[in-house]
């Protein structure tokens, strides 16, 4: 690729972030055939077109809605496509530009900050949506086992805010190599960089800090998202609440296990082989400099992976909206009442709402009522 052939005086500057893989590796034909710019760039253009559809569909939604518990879900769904069509745009403005040219990392960016930047953005962009998919969960979680422990749905202004958040976090994630915890390294086969899976302390801290934080936010997916569906059947196999089906919360619930599954098809594979590589090189702690070639290939693989999840997510919530649904099963009828989860709640709700609608009619019936009581 072209740095190998640099000034020795340079080696200490360059290891920095292009000693993880062997430079000669870039002029090795099964290197190029697996750098593919055709395979690159219709990856990067199918996921771009995904999301932008969905937010087009998700803007066009939004603007017929009059559920705020769906419309705070919308904000999230909204703030996880952004996340994904910006982080394939990102990355795909880096990695699809060397596939077609071969430039040569050290000369480009002797200074390693476009190397910085395109770690940042992996992180970042990887740590958003797992992030996002638990906090959505969580917010679903609370609307259905709890409706009435808050006062009123998420309003979408909090919503933002809780993605704002969200981003904000792992934003400051993806800082820690540049201001000094771990570093940020060039990747086989030489496209991209990635966290350093190299045993250093401040390599190994980084590492466990990213792997072990994407995979509670998957785990915390799973526990609300099963306590939400289970409560969803208990209340769909009641009697009483037959007739009160809730399209919204299985719409928003079946969402939400979408994105759950193929977080953790996509990701989970990648976070356990990160967390296993670094606890099997601890006791090679300050000896090994340079990653195994087939280490270098397998991380490739999980991080091909972890792409899908971009490119999938949009499509949950295009193939799994209530239109689509209805299709499927014509029986779903639109309940947008949240009391509707709790029949003997609603029916008293809803005798309480009646007899308090008719005393502000007719103030004399209350009259005549407190009259006729025996004293």
């Amino acid at each position: 690729m072209g740095w190998g052939d640099m000034d020795p005086s340079n080696g200490s500057r360059l290891d920095a972030c292009f000693g993880v893989f062997n430079a000669s590796d870039g002029r090795d034909p099964a290197q190029s055939s697996i750098a593919s710019p055709w395979f690159s760039t219709a990856f990067g253009l199918i996921g771009l077109g995904s999301n932008l559809f969905a937010l087009c569909v998700l803007l066009s939604s939004s603007r017929k809605l009059s559920s705020q518990a769906r419309s705070s879900f919308l904000v999230f769904l909204c703030g996880l496509v952004v996340t994904d069509f910006m982080g394939l745009l990102v990355t795909a403005s880096v990695i699809i530009p060397y596939h077609f040219i071969k430039f040569a990392w050290a000369k480009v960016d002797p200074g390693c900050n476009l190397c910085n930047f395109l770690g940042f953005s992996m992180v970042f962009f990887g740590q958003c949506p797992l992030l996002l998919g638990a906090t959505m969960a969580g917010e679903r979680f609370f609307g259905i086992n709890r409706p009435f422990s808050r006062s009123s749905s998420v309003s979408k202004r909090r919503a933002w805010s809780i993605v704002g958040l969200v981003w904000g976090f792992s934003c400051l994630l993806g800082l820690l190599p540049v201001l000094g915890l771990g570093q940020y390294t060039l990747q086989y086969p030489g496209s991209w960089c990635f966290l350093t899976l190299l045993p250093d302390t401040g390599d190994i801290i980084f590492c466990l800090l990213f792997a072990l934080l994407g995979i509670f936010s998957v785990l915390l997916s799973f526990v609300f998202n099963t306590v939400s569906v289970v409560t969803l059947c208990r209340v769909y196999h009641d009697r009483e609440s037959v007739q009160r089906r809730r399209d919204s919360e299985v719409e928003m619930m079946v969402q939400l296990v979408g994105i759950m599954v193929i977080a953790t098809i996509c990701w989970m594979p990648l976070l356990i082989f990160i967390v296993q590589m670094v606890l099997q090189q601890l006791p090679a702690k300050g000896q090994l400099r340079t990653l195994p070639t087939e280490t270098q290939k397998m991380l490739l693989i999980y991080i091909r992976m972890v792409t899908w999840n971009q490119i999938l997510d949009p499509w949950v919530y295009i193939l799994f909206r209530r239109a689509v649904l209805q299709r499927i099963s014509p029986g779903l009828r639109l309940r947008p009442s949240i009391a509707s989860l709790y029949p003997v709640l609603n029916l008293s709700l809803r005798r309480k709402l009646t007899r308090s609608s008719v005393l502000q009619q007719w103030p004399h019936v209350g009259t005549a009522e407190a009259a006729s009581t025996p004293g």
